[in-house]
């Protein structure tokens, strides 16, 4: 019994280690797949960079042509502004002048 349990496991053994081997051809295929999703990984990963700053890039820009109109805007209506208050003061002055 005890030559049995050890042929029984010897051969468990062969047998295991036999469908470890891989040949060298298999481990070359496997590399190459390796490599293969790697590569593919690595440009999927640029691709999404590439996009994600480009994207920043057009937010940024965005904003900083709101920011620019927002300030002409408040420009435009600050001048509107010193327009009016200069005709109230000369029709002001024109008015105290016809009063003396």
């Amino acid at each position: 019994m005890k030559i049995s349990t050890t042929v029984i496991i010897a051969a468990a053994v062969v047998a295991l280690a036999a469908c470890n081997k891989k040949s060298p051809a298999d481990n070359q295929a496997s590399a190459v797949e390796a490599n293969a999703s790697n590569a593919a990984e690595n440009v999927t990963a640029a691709g999404e960079n590439t996009a994600a700053n480009i994207m920043n890039s057009a937010e940024n820009k965005a904003s900083a042509v709101k920011n620019e109109s927002k300030n002409e805007a408040a420009t435009i209506k600050n001048e509107g502004k010193n327009e009016a208050a200069a005709i109230k003061n000369s029709v002001s002055n024109t008015t105290e002048n016809k009063t003396k």
